[in-house]
């Protein structure tokens, strides 16, 4: 019922288009009073005056404020790092300068900041501080490994607390420590504190739970988020509803650096060749160490060679071992949980430097930990659980696609 188009007329119209004037625009842009905004974090060598310069303040004046204030003087008192951001007019006179950072004694768990301002009030400039409200985030980010996965995430803007969270959250998909490639990216959505949207980098209140990641290594993807199931109990799954978290853990440490791994080695002391059945960890003293897996003491003390150890005993014939200790901070018979800390990294007995021994057995037999974990159980979800989490995933790999295109931390929705 439709006339064939090659059939239909065809007319060629041509309109005279007149430009507008440009000078009257250019007259008004001229009288128009611009407004400029730059920020920057103090050094800890500022002054008054090489702050307000590097910021694009032309300002004697404000420059002395800053100095004789008794509450613009604690922009520059304290820590460096805080957050300025000034408005200066065309001229490059101070109209506003505000500045945020940590609120006094309020370091171990933030949930406030103080709101630093100087304004410029019929001609004079005024200075007032308030405490405000912390309010939580999520912040998106990636990065591209070109030497190490703390230094890619120093260069994205990205808190350590994160870095430790994603070598955790994908340590049964990748060996941080042999298998991470040069040019391998990852991207991240994570939960952050900010202060009127600026995400807050001062005392405890940086970052939280990694929300979402994606890791791309050896043309491998790997992807995470972070979701709960009908009984509130949060883990961590592939957006294949596959579960991130198995019965056992790769690593009795965070994230740390692997001394000597479950091979052939020449031993320390008796400076033989021998087989190594465990993985040594790097840590300074004092760092906690954790169980990999829930389970009994079977044993807690002094043991030769081994120093302070602890023995726990897993389902099945599984035993782990935990050695070298500085401290015990578990008795014979205690019940033990996933991640609970039962001691702390020493030198203890036949050690040459503050590490921790770590070994798992199976039928007594020594074997490598990070391969029984692998192969360990891992999280079921019910039906109804594995549909939500399926809903779920279409807006988490949006937002990991945005995540991507971003070469610096920014807060989700700028």
């Amino acid at each position: 019922m439709v006339p064939d188009p090659s059939t239909l007329p065809r007319r060629i119209v041509t309109e005279s288009v007149t430009m507008a004037d440009l000078r009257p625009q250019i007259e008004a842009l001229a009288e128009h009073d611009f407004d400029l905004f730059r920020s920057d974090a103090i050094r800890a060598s500022d002054t008054a005056d090489s702050l307000l310069t590097r910021l694009g303040v032309n300002d004697v004046a404000a420059a002395a404020f800053l100095r004789a204030d008794p509450v613009a003087r604690k922009l520059l008192d304290g820590r460096a790092g805080k957050r300025v951001q000034v408005r200066v007019d065309a001229a490059g006179q101070l109209e506003e300068l505000v500045a945020r950072f940590g609120a006094p004694g309020n370091d171990k768990l933030p949930t406030q900041f103080t709101r630093l301002r100087v304004e410029r009030v019929a001609g004079k400039l005024v200075a007032y501080s308030t405490l405000a409200p912390l309010t939580s985030q999520p912040l998106l980010a990636s990065g591209t490994i070109r030497s190490t996965l703390f230094a890619a995430t120093d260069e994205a803007g990205i808190p350590d607390a994160v870095a430790t969270q994603l070598a955790e959250i994908f340590a049964t998909d990748i060996d941080f420590r042999r298998e991470l490639k040069k040019g391998a990216t990852f991207s991240v959505v994570y939960e952050a504190m900010t202060a009127d949207g600026e995400p807050v980098t001062w005392g405890n209140a940086g970052a939280g739970r990694v929300l979402a990641a994606e890791f791309v290594n050896k043309n491998q993807t790997y992807s995470a988020m972070w979701f709960k199931d009908g009984e509130g109990k949060g883990s961590y799954f592939g957006l294949d509803g596959q579960s991130k978290q198995r019965s056992l853990l790769s690593s009795p440490l965070e994230f740390s650096r692997v001394t000597s791994g479950f091979a052939m080695r020449m031993h320390p002391i008796l400076n033989t060749w021998k087989q190594h059945n465990g993985v040594d960890y790097g840590a300074p003293s004092g760092t906690p160490v954790r169980t990999i897996g829930d389970g009994v003491v079977e044993f807690a003390g002094w043991q030769n060679g081994y120093g302070n150890v602890v023995h726990v005993k897993h389902n099945g014939d599984l035993t782990t071992v935990y050695a070298h200790l500085s401290r015990v901070d578990i008795v014979k018979g205690a019940k033990v949980e996933q991640g609970q800390t039962i001691g702390a990294v020493g030198q203890t007995g036949w050690a040459t430097g503050p590490h921790l021994h770590f070994e798992v057995k199976i039928d007594g037999v020594q074997q490598d930990p990070l391969l029984v974990a692998q192969s360990s159980e891992a999280i079921v979800l019910t039906p109804a659980a594995r549909t939500q989490l399926a809903q779920l995933s279409q807006s988490v790999r949006a937002q990991l696609g945005v995540a991507q295109t971003l070469a610096h931390a920014q807060v989700l929705g700028e």
